[in-house]
C-alpha cells in the first residue's frame, strides 16, 4: 500500500490556520455530457467546506496534457493525484515519478496499463464489458420476439485505446460472434456527436442494409440519429434502424422514453463520493480492494421490465419513465 504523504495546504479561518487535503485532478477533458457529470461529481465533493484544495486541469483529449498535470501535481506536492487516462498505455514514467515522490494516485473511469500495479493506490470505475454483454443481451432478446431474420449490426466506437471502448467493442464483437450477428464495420466517433455524425453517414453509404448501430456512448447515439434522419430512415422499435446507447443520460434516457434509443446502457459518472471513502482508507491504512466498480443499471424503451441472465447472476432491465427521467441530474 502506498503511504499518505500527509502534505496538506494551510488557509487561515477567523485568525486560526486550518489544513486543506490538496487533490490534484487530471480530467480527461469535456468532450461529452457523461465526462461533464463525472467534473461536477468530483468538484461538489471535494470542497474546501469538506476539508478539501481540489486543483482542476482539463487535458482536453490529449495524454501529454495529462502528464503535464501529473507532473505539475508532484511539484506542488499536493496530497493525492486523481485522473481519468484517456488511453490505457503511456503511463508508467510519470507513475514512478508520483511514486517515488510519496504521492498516492487514484484512478477513475477508464484504467491504465502498467508492468507495476503499485504505481497507483486504487482504480474506480464501470465494467464497461459487463455493460457491453448487458446491451447485447437484451438486444439478442429483442431480435428473438420481434423475429428478425438477420442483424446488420455497425459498430460507432469510443476513443480508441480507452477503456470504455475496449470493454464495450469487446463486448459486441462476443456477442456478434455467439449469435451470428453480421458486424458490418467499425469506427471511432471519438464520444463525440459531430465525429459520430459524421462516420454514421459515411457507413450508410457504404451499407444499405444497416437495421442496427452500436453507439458506445449516448453523444455519438444522438449525431448517429442525426444522420440516420438526414439519409430519410427512421430510428426506433418499428423503424429501419435500432440504435444502442451507453451512458444513459437525462437526454439519452429521454430518447429512450421515446423510443428513438431502443437500449441505453447506463455509465455511472459519481465517482467523487468513492474517491473520498478511498482516501479515507488509505489514511486510516484499510484500503481493503484495489479496484471498485460503481453500480449500474440498464435501460429499455419497450413497455415492461425483463430479467436477463449472465454468468449465473439476474438482472433486471428497467423500462423508462418520465420518473426516471427527471430524477436523471445530468
Amino acid at each position: 500500500m502506498v503511504e499518505v504523504s500527509g502534505k496538506q495546504t494551510e488557509i487561515w479561518k477567523n485568525g486560526e490556520k486550518d489544513s486543506l487535503t490538496t487533490i490534484g485532478f487530471s480530467q480527461v477533458g469535456a468532450e461529452s455530457d457523461w465526462r461533464s457529470a463525472n467534473s461536477i461529481s468530483m468538484k461538489r465533493t471535494f470542497t474546501p467546506e469538506r476539508g478539501y484544495d481540489l486543483i482542476f486541469e482539463d487535458a482536453k483529449q490529449k495524454q501529454s496534457d495529462q502528464i503535464k498535470a501529473i507532473r505539475k501535481f508532484i511539484q506542488q506536492e499536493v496530497d493525492y493525484i486523481v485522473f481519468s487516462p484517456v488511453v490505457e498505455s503511456g503511463w508508467d514514467t510519470v507513475l514512478e515519478e508520483a511514486k517515488r515522490a510519496e504521492i498516492p494516485v487514484i484512478i477513475i473511469d477508464r484504467k491504465v496499463a502498467v508492468k507495476d500495479s503499485s504505481l497507483y493506490a486504487a482504480w474506480i470505475g464501470s465494467n464497461f464489458y459487463l455493460e457491453g454483454q448487458k446491451a447485447c443481451k437484451v438486444m439478442k432478446a429483442y431480435v428473438d420476439e420481434q423475429q428478425i431474420p438477420e442483424v446488420n449490426i455497425v459498430n460507432i466506437q469510443g476513443t480508441l485505446g480507452a477503456t470504455s471502448q475496449i470493454g464495450r467493442t469487446n463486448a459486441l464483437e462476443d456477442a456478434a460472434q455467439k449469435y451470428g450477428w453480421n458486424l458490418l464495420e467499425q469506427e471511432s466517433g471519438e464520444y463525440t456527436e459531430a465525429k459520430a455524425y459524421e462516420v454514421m453517414s459515411k457507413m450508410l453509404l457504404e451499407h444499405d442494409d444497416i437495421n442496427f448501430v452500436y453507439c458506445e456512448n449516448d453523444n455519438e447515439a444522438f449525431g448517429a440519429i442525426d444522420a440516420i434522419r438526414d439519409a430519410g430512415k427512421t430510428v426506433g422499435p418499428g423503424g429501419d434502424i435500432q440504435i444502442i446507447s451507453f451512458d444513459a443520460t437525462r437526454e439519452g434516457l429521454r430518447r429512450t422514453l421515446h423510443r428513438e434509443i431502443l437500449i441505453n446502457g447506463e455509465c455511472n459518472p459519481w465517482h467523487g463520493e468513492y474517491v473520498e471513502k478511498v482516501i479515507h482508507m488509505l489514511e486510516t491504512n484499510e484500503l481493503w480492494q484495489k479496484e471498485m466498480y460503481v453500480p449500474e443499471e440498464t435501460f429499455y424503451s419497450m413497455p415492461e421490465d425483463m430479467q436477463i441472465m449472465l454468468g449465473g447472476k439476474e438482472y433486471t432491465v428497467q423500462t423508462v419513465t418520465e420518473s426516471i427521467v427527471q430524477k436523471r441530474e445530468y
